[in-house]
């Protein structure tokens, strides 16, 4: 009779470990652990194998994480004693991993996936109900790195969420850009082509970057903002740079790249002498051109002075879309105050009276209206000798702040966007908003 022998890994068996890999999964849509990751643990963690005849017939495989083992993978052929093999190969797998200090030994499986009775039988429980949770990383380690580089970064993915209000641009940004990026097999199906890039105009301080953020975070890629002011040095020029940066960026897997105020480096050509700028203006063009050629690319273009903008850069075939964002509306400006308006001072505080008071103002006049309120109401309190010494008791029932304190706060704020700006803005949005 053949004789079974279990033994260690070796990197000669890395193709017959394959076959009962593809055994067991062969099937399945998206087993838990990928053959890429079941042969990386065979390298670089634990893994024991059982042969017959020269013939690999079981392998089991197992990583640890801090006092946590998971077995990667175990399967085992269908051959006479397989169920002695099965235990064989889970007591070499144990021993072999025990001194890790090990507390609990764990497998995670599919709905009906054969090793079930196998591993019940050697000690191994059901854990039920249980459910299986995964995201993928948005940033493999390889490209940490080039991320870093090129000034990247992974922003959280609460960012969408905390834009509040704006609704009508917020469902725009989501129709146009985040959903075919997204899910492209959904976009595919309607005949929508994902774009590539936008241009997103407006006045100062209505939010523009906020929105590019919010899109990065929506969709899980990386937000890399480039801006164009720090590229130029002694050994090359902007034009230069701005390819150089460009053509590492495109090594990246994803990327939502951004850049704010883009009329400094996209203006009106002509003139004579030619504008400073104007060669830089070429190299973008011809940037923007292929960085449209590659997938799970989004470059993202904001603006306070899109008038500015060379007509060839705003033409069909560069933008897809050229989006007005706007001041924050009512809803907007409700999140806004209650953001910044302390718990203390809450009930007392009229945000309905606020939010009417606010009305032309941009997140950051609001931002500084209520930190005004706030510093003035902690002077007040510091001239009348309330709450000076860490024991002193005084004013620790009265709110903070109220109504009234704003409402000065709001009138002594000069608002950023001019009713001209404002004008010209709705102007702006009738001749060149592409929706």
């Amino acid at each position: 009779m053949s004789r079974t022998h279990i033994r260690d890994f070796h990197d000669d068996d890395l193709d017959a470990v394959v076959r009962p890999w593809e055994e067991v999964h062969g099937a399945e849509e998206s087993p838990v652990y990928s053959l890429a990751e079941m042969i990386a643990s065979c390298q670089a963690d634990h893994a024991v194998v059982a042969t017959r005849d020269d013939a690999l017939v079981g392998v089991a495989v197992g990583r640890a994480a801090h006092a946590q083992g998971w077995i990667v993978f175990f399967g085992v052929a269908a051959v006479p004693q397989s169920d002695q093999i099965s235990a064989g190969l889970l007591d070499a797998l144990e021993r072999r991993m025990a001194p890790l200090g090990l507390g609990k030994l764990s497998i995670l499986l599919a709905e009906g996936q054969e090793p079930l009775a196998a591993l019940t039988a050697n000690g191994f429980e059901v854990r039920d109900p249980l459910r299986y949770l995964e995201r993928e990383m948005p940033v493999q380690r390889r490209e940490l790195d080039l991320l870093k580089e090129v000034g990247g970064r992974i922003l959280p993915r609460h960012l969408w969420r905390a834009v509040s209000g704006m609704r009508q641009e917020k469902d725009l940004l989501e129709e146009r850009l985040v959903t075919p990026l997204s899910r492209p097999d959904m976009a595919e199906r309607f005949g929508v082509v994902p774009p590539r890039a936008v241009m997103l105009f407006g006045p100062p301080g209505t939010g523009k970057t906020t929105f590019a953020k919010a899109v990065a975070s929506r969709l899980d890629w990386p937000f890399v903002e480039v801006f164009p002011s720090r590229l130029a040095d002694g050994s090359s020029s902007l034009a230069g740079a701005l390819r150089t940066t460009f053509e590492k960026i495109g090594e990246l897997e994803h990327a939502v790249v951004f850049i704010d105020e883009v009329e400094e480096i996209a203006s009106r050509r002509g003139g004579t002498p030619p504008s400073p700028t104007q060669g830089v203006t070429n190299e973008l063009l011809k940037l923007v051109a292929e960085f449209r050629e590659r997938d799970g690319r989004l470059l993202i273009c904001a603006t306070n002075f899109v008038r500015a903008l060379d007509a060839a850069f705003l033409r069909h075939g560069r933008f897809d879309y050229v989006i007005p964002i706007g001041l924050p509306d009512g809803e907007a400006r409700a999140a806004i105050w209650n953001r910044y308006i302390p718990a203390a001072a809450a009930e007392a505080t009229d945000v309905a009276a606020l939010v009417t008071a606010s009305d032309g103002l941009t997140p950051a006049d609001i931002e500084y209206a209520a930190r005004r309120a706030s510093q003035e109401a902690l002077a007040r309190a510091l001239r009348a000798g309330e709450g000076v010494g860490p024991e002193s008791g005084a004013g620790d029932d009265a709110a903070p702040l109220a109504t009234d304190d704003y409402l000065r706060a709001l009138a002594a704020t000069r608002a950023t966007v001019s009713a001209e700006a404002v004008s010209d803005f709705v102007t702006d949005i009738d001749e060149y908003a592409r929706l």
